[in-house]
């Protein structure tokens, strides 16, 4: 008999690591039958991309062979390492790649027509092959499942065969064709508050989705400005680069006045609809900015953040509402403001001082446990006398500005509001960071024992990160309760602090920009626990996409969307000094002398 060798090198011709492309067709098979089991092809078929062409049901699994062949033929090139030769064998092995991933559609296929098992697997059913079969029979869908992932998979090999300019031109019409596509409510909502309804009906299709029309000029304008506006963006930005710093600053000044003027114009040309989204977005902006500081700068992984939420929103909702049944002050809203500040960052003291000597995994653990206690507080019959368990507190008042009254039934109003409480964190948070206190929670973060070697009074600096986390969280918590009106225990489940985590992460921790770029990508899109976002399909699929992308973020990710040039240099640091070893910048004498 002949032994098989476990020589990985006679599976591998010109370059190519034919083993490695054999496993992601695996792995895309695996992944294009669990997305079909879960239910998203069905689930998300009637929202169109491109009408009639593309739907998100179909690209919920055409995705699959592009990216995988794509990851497949992609290497690590390592400092003072040359990039292999690419040929023509790259397009085969992305061929089979996609080939490969469209394989698991087509033995689903099979299996569906012989075998009944709807007992355990829901979305096991004929509906779902009728669909894979594009309403044809069932032999036709097989075979343009497998023309059309080669298809895919070829062009994902391709992507590393093309010059990088028309990668990157892919790349963009891709990207752009879809989120014009994905963000039809918002845009149409912004061109008919300016009157341009005759451009929304030429690009988009009245029962939802881009025209094909439409389409093809949203990606010709993908190609056009990049060419037109691109040198003279790249000039604008090296002038601005050299200038003086202070000359410089006054230019970021005037343009984040530019920016906030924007913003408090734009909710005047939007419906309500959309304003009621940014708002949701600002609400979970603010809890983030908050977190940001506990877990982004100093480093505190907090999983019982929502307490300081529901805290802030109780409290308002007693000292404003006439039916709070055991106090009712009713005083109004900027008065309460103020209470419900020192009361939060009393609770914050009280939380963070018996768990500020833990660490890891345990400082999780009991930050949990304290959000939880708080949520069932509330919940309990023991206090319902004051908060009114189960049934909550209803008929809170709006917010009282002079002028006007800002309420949920309002949604303009109530952004604007919520703007200024962002504009109010994102200061604060911001000269936080740069001040002697941010230098000191960023110390803990990176190594405690040091940080509290050199002078660092570890315990008080990491209390001031919980009171300060837990104020930005009761600003949110305030409004809140003024929008809905009525504030129940079942608002601040545990799921919520779970969410704001994960926008702090997906955004980039420790950076103001991120967290926002992150709330608006993943609140705005697909929404929050209980909020719709403008994706409003993905509904019953948000929790799987979170876990999905928080999972990728950390793997190949880390430092998140929107980094932080410290934190960065955190996460990566051995890739640094690698770098710098193999370009000479590090002695090897040195390196003898610290080890």
């Amino acid at each position: 008999m002949t032994a098989i060798s476990n020589d990985p090198s006679i599976y591998e011709t010109p370059g190519i690591n034919w083993r490695r492309q054999i496993r992601f067709g695996l792995i895309g098979a695996l992944s294009t039958a669990f997305i079909s089991l879960a239910g998203m092809p069905v689930g998300l078929d009637g929202r169109s991309i491109i009408q009639p062409v593309l739907s998100m049901g179909y690209l919920s699994l055409l995705w699959v062979p592009f990216v995988f062949a794509s990851i497949a033929g992609s290497e690590v090139v390592l400092e003072g390492m040359a990039e292999r030769q690419r040929s023509a064998r790259d397009l085969w092995a992305g061929a089979l790649v996609g080939l490969g991933s469209s394989g698991g559609v087509v033995l689903l296929m099979i299996l569906i027509q012989n075998f009944d098992l709807r007992d355990p697997l829901v979305n096991w059913s004929p509906q779902l092959l009728e669909l894979l079969s594009f309403d044809r029979s069932a032999a036709f869908g097989m075979v343009i499942w497998l023309v059309l992932g080669t298809f895919l998979g070829f062009l994902g090999g391709s992507m590393h065969v093309v010059p990088q300019k028309f990668r990157s031109a892919t790349l963009t019409v891709c990207l752009s064709v879809f989120g014009v596509s994905v963000l039809e409510t918002f845009l149409t909502d912004l061109l008919e508050g300016f009157g341009l309804e005759g451009l929304t009906d030429l690009v988009y299709y009245k029962r939802g989705g881009l025209e094909v029309l439409g389409a093809v000029a949203v990606a010709a304008l993908a190609l056009a400005v990049p060419l037109i506006a691109g040198p003279r963006v790249a000039r604008v930005k090296t002038q601005v680069i050299e200038m003086p710093s202070e000359e410089r600053r006054r230019v970021n000044l005037a343009l984040l006045a530019v920016s906030a003027a924007l913003l408090f114009v734009l909710p005047f040309f939007l419906g309500k609809i959309t304003n009621e989204l940014l708002a949701n977005v600002g609400l979970f902006v603010l809890l983030a900015l908050g977190l940001n500081i506990v877990v982004g700068l100093a480093g505190i992984l907090d999983l019982g953040y929502v307490a300081f939420f529901a805290v802030g929103g109780y409290t308002t909702a007693v000292l404003t509402s006439p039916n709070s049944p055991g106090f009712s002050p009713e005083l109004p809203w900027p008065v309460a403001l103020i209470a419900v500040v020192i009361l939060t960052g009393l609770v914050g003291l009280f939380i963070g001082a018996p768990v500020i000597r833990m660490r890891g995994d345990y400082l999780a653990i009991v930050t949990l446990g304290f959000g939880e206690i708080i949520r069932l507080l509330f919940l309990s019959d023991w206090l319902s006398g004051w908060f009114g368990g189960a049934q909550g507190i209803t008929n809170i008042p709006g917010v009282n500005v002079g002028i006007a009254t800002v309420k949920g039934t309002d949604p303009r109003s109530v952004f604007l509001l919520v703007l200024v409480f962002c504009g109010i964190a994102i200061y604060v948070s911001w000269r936080l960071e740069n001040s002697r206190l941010g230098r000191a929670w960023m110390a803990i973060r990176e190594d405690e024992d040091v940080a509290e070697a050199m002078g660092v009074n570890t315990t008080n600096t990491k209390l001031m990160a919980f009171v300060v986390g837990a104020v930005l969280a009761s600003f949110s918590g305030a409004i809140f309760s003024a929008k809905v009106g009525s504030i129940f225990p079942t608002s601040f489940l545990m799921l919520v602090s779970i969410i704001i985590l994960v926008v702090v992460i997906v955004g980039g921790m420790g950076n103001i920009t991120g967290v926002i770029v992150g709330a608006l990508v993943l609140i705005g899109v697909l929404g929050g626990p209980k909020q719709p976002g403008l994706l409003q399909e993905f509904s019953q699929f948000k929790l799987l996409i979170y876990g999905a992308l928080l999972v990728w973020m950390m793997l190949k990710r880390p430092e998140g969307l929107v980094p932080n040039v410290r934190r960065t240099r955190e996460l990566h640091q051995e890739e640094f000094l690698q770098d710098a070893w193999l370009k000479g910048e590090i002695d090897t004498d040195d390196q003898e002398g610290t080890a």
